[in-house]
């Protein structure tokens, strides 16, 4: 025999009160429900107004037609209407008022147009790269509200004050891994449209988890703006990073090293890869790949440096310019090789800035430009934190990896809790 389900007392008198809403619904006319004079509409028009009516309520002291409030000091004095936008349309609501002036209801306060819960939607379809007008459409299509793009770009614009706060925020005091790079971005400056570089940096924290540290915009990517950005990381509390992954722009060694001399400089192989197969036709591009890849996978420097040697002996008369490659950039692959294969992991690429790179693109690719670096920063800011929700857990292996770095590192390893660092531990750091 089956358990019948007792209801709370508040829930059973939810659902009578349901009952007699629906009463007349024959199931079909969803007009009635969802409407524009529908029973959501009528139902979130009399609570907020009943709200706003304790509200006031409360603001005097007494109850409506309460003999307390005589000599109070204070009154009701009418209402006046207003007009507030919801996720199912526009509600007419009439906003209680005291005769002294000073009333200020709180579930829709003043000056307020949109219900809770709006902007976010509207911050929520700009985030995911549509535009101005896209928004406008989708509202209208979905609520039947006409919204002003003026408005739209308000709330947006609203972002602004949280990115500000963002990009000044301050850093862990130390940071094992780094991830550098940019991707391009259309902006529009003084009547031109110019392609400027989004640096972006990706760190690995002490509990492994990745975190971008901040967007910086500038005409060109090169080592001296490179400078400019890691110095802005130095003065927000970094202290020191271990190795610092990169592509291959010439200079970034030196402006890591300027301002984080003990930082190991890391070219990112799977680019070195990338770089050499351009010059390889695709009938001998399997057979370049697997020779490269017995240099990259050895087991040491040495092991190494000799499978380079074989490889340019093998491929120098077709390709002579794979093998210069990889001995003009031997400083900046070299290190790689000193690392246990834990640590080789998490190395090895530049991949975990790619993809979030490759995830901004598909979200600015809609737009030709950009009016101003702000609008461009505040795509990119709320493009790349949706992003960033997926980031909840350590990167792979990360355990091991944390432990090797206490051996490689030793004092300059702080001592990690979970959730906190003890600086005092950090020695002697430059």
């Amino acid at each position: 025999m089956s358990k019948v389900k007792q209801l709370k007392p508040k829930d059973k008198i939810i659902n009578d009160l349901l009952d007699q809403l629906l009463d007349e619904y024959d199931g079909t006319n969803t007009e009635m429900i969802t409407g524009k004079d529908g029973l959501m509409l009528a139902i979130k028009k009399r609570l907020i107004e009943r709200a706003m009516d304790k509200e006031m309520d409360h603001h005097l002291g007494y109850e409506k037609y309460s003999k307390d409030g005589i000599n109070s000091g204070n009154s009701r004095n009418g209402d006046y209407p207003k007009t507030v936008l919801t996720e199912q349309g526009n509600i007419d609501i009439e906003v209680p008022r005291d005769r002294n002036g000073v009333f200020q209801p709180r579930i829709v306060a003043k000056g307020q147009r949109r219900w809770t819960g709006f902007d976010k939607k509207i911050i929520s379809m700009y985030s995911r790269g549509m535009t101005t007008r896209d928004i406008q459409g989708h509202i209208k299509e979905m609520y039947g509200v006409d919204v002003d793009p003026t408005l739209i770009s308000a709330v947006t614009d609203g972002v602004m004050d949280d990115v500000h706060e963002w990009q000044n925020r301050l850093l862990d005091a130390v940071y094992p891994i780094m991830y550098l790079d940019a991707l391009r971005v259309k902006i529009r400056d003084e009547g031109h449209v110019c392609n400027k570089a989004a640096h972006l940096i990706i760190g690995i924290n002490m509990s492994g988890k990745k975190e971008l540290l901040g967007i910086w915009l500038e005409q060109n990517e090169g080592s001296k703006f490179w400078l400019k950005v890691i110095t802005d990381l130095k003065n927000r509390g970094v202290q020191d990073v271990f190795i610092a992954c990169v592509d291959g722009l010439s200079g970034f060694p030196e402006a890591v090293h300027a301002v984080y001399p003990n930082t190991e400089v890391q070219r990112c192989i799977v680019h070195m890869v990338r770089s050499s197969l351009r010059y390889v036709s695709r009938k001998y591009r399997k057979s370049v790949a697997d020779d490269l890849r017995q240099i990259y996978t050895a087991t040491s420097e040495t092991t190494a440096s000799t499978a380079l040697t074989s490889f340019t002996k093998k491929w120098e008369r077709q390709y002579p310019t794979i093998g210069l490659l990889w001995k003009n950039n031997w400083n900046s692959i070299s290190p790689f090789f000193a690392y246990p294969p834990d640590i080789r992991k998490a190395i090895y690429t530049t991949n975990a800035i790619e993809s979030l790179n490759m995830s901004v693109r598909k979200v600015i690719k809609n737009r030709a430009s950009f009016p101003n670096d702000d609008a461009a920063l505040k795509m990119l800011y709320l493009s790349i934190k949706r992003a960033s929700e997926k980031w909840t857990r350590p990167i792979r292996d990360w355990g091991s990896a944390l432990n090797q770095f206490a051996i490689l590192f030793g004092p300059r390893v702080p001592i990690y809790n979970g959730t906190t660092i003890d600086v005092q531990t950090i020695s002697n750091v430059k």
